[in-house]
């Protein structure tokens, strides 16, 4: 009896281990180089006090990206494809072009990401960003869609750095713990802006393209949903467990030095050095450059998905490029704009390119969780894998406070005189 129930549980482990990934790789790229930076700039400014927000943050992540994975598995089709069938090629035409920009944009961001960080590690931008963009088109145009996702996943296990990064900085355990489950509130613009900024951070409108469309991609068949839920669980909890580590690791060192500026996430690097020693600095920015060059792999890759099965038009990492030309040709044109823009524009003309990505993110993400909603209580779509009410009155909380955060973050982009930082 304990050998067949050891075979039933291989057999599972198994059957998880096949399906693992997209819902791991797509949570870990929320810790992109702008993800990393509003932790850190969390934990300077506030120390463990911005901890408690991160338990609901995840939650609302969970239930968002669950809906995604479920609608791929379901009906086989990527969220694209699904908006353009059921309402109109005008209305995906609009939104494929809103999410161009965007991503265009946070492509920037991460390159921009990527010079920072091998900044403290001493490599100009100059050689790591051309080298950087090289190694992203490469890894994409020239493998599978299973040599890619493998590489993903390697990539999701450098976070390791910044839970050893953390325990070099020696904090307050008990006090981080106590922070995590109780919550706290300042009546101060800064503490209120940083919640938005954390929560903004957390659900883009890429993330619920590229997620269902990677199950797609990989082929995950309905008998096997229950190992995809469980995989975009455990993505969901270990983005959070890592942005848990960058606030707790910067409240411990530059929070508690009293010199609380810093710039961007290669400054709290730097910042680390001389509170945690240069094996902390290193780490942190070690982090920081993977996020950075995971990011840029999957914001062009995620932007081609959705952008060619919303025009009908072939996509797929297991398709070659004369299979799918205008997927790999977007692809690379987004890679190449992207690394281009950090190159030859100085970080005061970016700021305008990336602060109009975070205005596009927000003006989009209350359409495309609404279709999204609207798309997974169909019937005659997802039969009885449709939401219950338990969870559309869960999702619709979710969505709308997601979709007034996010819209709050856009005005204070447009308008970043009106909401002190």
């Amino acid at each position: 009896m304990n050998r067949d129930k050891f075979r039933h549980f291989r057999l599972r482990l198994l059957i998880f281990l096949t399906v693992l990934g997209p819902g791991i790789i797509t949570a870990s790229v929320d810790n992109d180089p702008g993800g990393i930076y509003t932790y850190s700039i969390a934990g300077a400014r506030f120390g463990y006090t911005l901890l408690w927000t991160l338990i609901p943050i995840t939650l609302a992540l969970i239930v968002v990206e669950e809906m995604a994975a479920r609608m791929g598995v379901v009906t086989g089709k990527g969220l694209a494809d699904l908006i353009r069938e059921e309402y109109g090629f005008r209305t995906t035409f609009i939104i494929m072009i809103g999410l161009a920009v965007a991503n265009l944009g946070t492509t920037i961001a991460e390159f921009a990401g990527l010079a920072s960080g091998m900044s403290v590690l001493g490599v100009s931008r100059f050689l790591a960003v051309p080298v950087g963009a090289l190694i992203v088109w490469g890894l994409v145009v020239k493998g599978s869609y299973r040599i890619v996702e493998k590489v993903f996943l390697v990539a999701c296990l450098v976070y390791i750095a910044y839970p050893i990064s953390c325990f070099l900085a020696r904090p307050d355990w008990s006090q981080a713990l106590i922070s995590t489950v109780k919550p706290s509130f300042h009546f101060h613009s800064s503490y209120v802006y940083l919640i938005l900024a954390v929560v903004g951070t957390t659900i883009a409108p890429w993330q619920q393209f590229y997620l269902q469309s990677a199950v797609v991609e990989k082929g995950t068949k309905l008998r096997d949903y229950v190992f995809s839920r469980w995989d975009v669980i455990a993505g969901c909890v270990v983005t959070g467990v890592v942005a848990f580590f960058i606030i707790v690791a910067c409240g411990a060192t530059i929070y508690a030095s009293g010199h609380r500026q810093i710039r961007d996430a290669a400054d709290a690097a730097l910042a680390l050095r001389p509170l945690a020693g240069h094996a902390a600095s290193a780490l942190f920015a070690f982090g920081l450059c993977n996020a950075a060059l995971l990011s840029a792999c999957i914001l062009p890759l995620s932007t081609a998905f959705c952008v060619c099965q919303g025009l009908g038009l072939e996509s797929g990492v297991n398709k070659r490029m004369h299979e799918a030309p205008a997927f790999y040709w977007l692809f690379t044109g987004l890679v190449f704009l992207g690394a281009l823009a950090v190159m030859v524009l100085s970080e005061a003309k970016q700021i305008p390119i990336i602060v109009l990505s975070q205005a596009a993110n927000g003006i989009l993400l209350p359409f495309v969780l609404i279709f999204m909603l609207r798309l997974s209580n169909r019937e005659d779509l997802m039969g009885r894998y449709r939401n219950t009410r338990l969870f559309n009155a869960v999702a619709w909380i979710t969505c709308v406070v997601m979709i007034g955060l996010t819209l709050l973050m856009a005005v204070s982009a447009l308008f970043p005189g009106r909401i002190p930082t």
